[in-house]
């Protein structure tokens, strides 16, 4: 038997205004973007928001339905939206942000599995790495690419 060490690396900063100006703005864009969430079962609105490679700002938000699984997180509907619509032009980055009765959710919310293999998707589709944003109350996270959320990622290369 081997023993692996398995690093991650994630940036935290304490407050919205310690980010870089254009991550700033993207945490801003999925903060207004979780306001149009529809969780009347959850009370849990998420917001996301994109920065394409043509400087688009793409949003989405969770969309609940009383049949729970068919609802889809605000992540997927924004990545889904921008593939859709600018199919040749990749996500550079993507902020993540949550609010629930207390407002903004204290630590970094935090993508589902099923979000964070559709970041994968993304990324192997594109051939490049999307700068992950993870907005909280008391500090928020950066990861440089889902490979720090999701290590052991399905990937194209598993079916092989």
């Amino acid at each position: 038997m081997r023993t692996k060490e398995l690093r991650i690396f994630v940036y935290e900063y304490p407050t919205l205004y310690d980010l870089p100006e254009a991550d700033q703005k993207l945490v801003l864009a999925a903060r207004e973007a979780s306001g149009r969430a529809f969780a009347p079962y959850s009370r849990f609105n998420v917001g996301a928001a994109l920065l394409l490679e043509n400087d688009e700002v793409i949003t989405g938000n969770n969309q609940e339905n009383a049949a729970s699984p068919t609802g889809l997180c605000a992540e997927r509907v924004a990545l889904f939206y921008a593939n859709a619509t600018y199919p040749d032009i990749a996500v550079k980055a993507m902020a993540v942000t949550a609010s629930n009765s207390h407002g903004l959710v204290e630590g970094p919310v935090k993508p589902c599995g099923s979000c964070r293999q559709a970041m994968v998707e993304t990324e192997v589709r594109y051939k490049q790495p999307i700068r992950i944003i993870l907005d909280g109350k008391k500090k928020i996270q950066v990861f440089a690419g889902v490979e720090n959320l999701l290590p052991f990622a399905f990937k194209p290369e598993s079916l092989d």
